[in-house]
């Protein structure tokens, strides 16, 4: 049973995007997955390097796409993004340095960020471009 089960509600309308968050949500599930399984410290390390690459490539992306399309709110987004990946770089060094087990509190935290990331934040850019004819 998946920890984030995609839902329609998580659609921007955005397929690059899309694409994007479904890749991310399944890397979450692949990190409850291995914490559930108790997998060996260096498959949970490297799923936790394969999300933290993904997350800052997406990421990327998406304010690339912001900046080449004067979106408003480029610098609001970059700061949650910036935060993000700081904790996640903070929670993948300590990981590797055996000061962080992976827990169900930090499951939960990037659930949670990742999901109310896309469906108030994200939402947003997703409105704008609707609202234009803009190519990703």
């Amino acid at each position: 049973m998946p920890f984030i089960d995609w839902e329609s509600r998580f659609e921007l309308g955005i397929e690059n995007f899309d694409d994007h968050h479904r890749r991310l949500v399944s890397l979450i599930n692949q990190v409850y997955d291995d914490y559930t399984a108790e997998a060996p410290s260096e498959e949970l390390g490297s799923v936790l390097e394969d999300l933290v690459d993904y997350a800052s490539y997406h990421f990327y992306m998406e304010e690339l796409w912001m900046e080449n399309n004067n979106y408003s709110k480029l610098d609001q987004h970059s700061v949650e993004h910036d935060k993000f990946r700081t904790a996640m770089i903070e929670f993948k060094r300590d990981y590797n340095l055996g000061k962080l087990n992976i827990s169900l509190d930090i499951l939960l935290f990037l659930k949670n960020w990742l999901t109310g990331h896309i469906l108030k934040t994200d939402s947003e850019y997703g409105i704008f471009i609707k609202s234009r004819v803009v190519g990703l």
